[in-house]
């Protein structure tokens, strides 16, 4: 009897036709306000550190220095001080997959690609870089319901991915006045990159990220600060029957790292999308990229 073997559309590729090959890095001794200058301007989410003898060290992300900052380290400590190390990685023709599993498996969003020599780092692979690929995949498949026309679709279009079928159902939001330390220990508890800040009554009123916390941080906010004092609005919303093709276009276009979802009324959030969820998938943003191997056993 022939066996049906599932086969993705990242089955195959290697972690070279996804990697990037710029590499930010700074030295241990650096200030975390150094650090957290090169991740807002180079729009990353990590650093690689660097020892006294220019070899991979660790990594300080911005994860680390939100635990800094409610720890109450000052601006300018070492980065050395956060650092986790030694950084995990992998090579330029491991399967995407197995990289992936990684990934995942160790609770990280990004990995570090390393050449002939394990303390030569040519580059990083990361959750937005394998969406990439996908999506660069999907937008030249011919079978591709993204490359059609409204009016050459098919009248059911049962074959695209929709963003309640990817997203994330669960989201964890505060009031306004909430102090920073408390969505501080919000995002760390549910490893979240973002929170929502909604009004008393339940409507969405702005976001809390990373990024917003860490600014925060290089400004001299104080812990005790108000939520709303640092949220960014008006919140970025999609809605949760929308096609998945259609957000990921918005999110690359936009450089936007997730979408807050909803059932038809903007304000009430239903769930959130972002790129570590498409990575999951594994396959484009419509059903063609997802054969099956009939395979018959020898």
């Amino acid at each position: 009897m022939p066996v049906v073997q599932p086969r993705h559309v990242l089955s195959g590729m290697l972690v070279n036709e996804a990697m990037r090959r710029q590499v930010v890095h700074l030295p241990a001794a650096a200030s975390l306000a150094k650090g957290i200058n090169h991740l807002l301007k180079l729009k990353v989410n990590a650093l690689l550190i660097m020892d006294s003898d220019q070899r991979p060290a660790g990594v300080v992300s911005k994860t680390d220095l939100i635990g800094a900052f409610y720890a109450g380290l000052p601006i300018d400590a070492p980065l050395g001080d956060i650092m986790i190390g030694p950084p995990l990685t992998c090579f330029p023709d491991d399967a995407i997959e197995s990289a992936l599993d990684r990934m995942r498996g160790s609770g990280v969003h990004r990995l570090y690609v390393t050449g002939a020599e394990a303390t030569t780092i040519i580059g990083t692979l990361s959750y937005t870089d394998v969406v990439a690929l996908l999506y660069r995949y999907c937008r030249s498949c011919p079978k591709s319901t993204s490359r059609r026309t409204a009016a050459a679709l098919p009248a059911d279009e049962g074959g695209r991915l929709r963003v309640q079928e990817v997203m994330t159902s669960s989201v964890l939001s505060c009031t306004p006045d909430a102090a920073l330390g408390q969505v501080i220990e919000g995002l760390m508890a549910h490893r979240f990159g973002a929170l929502l800040i909604c009004s008393r009554q339940g409507a969405a009123m702005g976001v809390i990220s990373k990024t917003d916390l860490i600014r925060a941080y290089h400004q001299g906010v104080p812990l005790e600060a108000a939520a709303d004092s640092v949220m960014t609005a008006p919140v970025v919303t999609w809605d949760q029957g929308a096609f998945l093709w259609e957000a990921l276009q918005y999110m690359f276009l936009r450089d936007v790292q997730r979408l807050f979802v909803h059932a038809g009324d903007p304000l009430r959030i239903v769930g959130v999308l972002s790129l570590s969820d498409t990575a999951q998938v594994r396959s484009g943003s419509c059903r063609a990229c997802l054969p099956s191997r009939f395979m018959t056993p020898g």
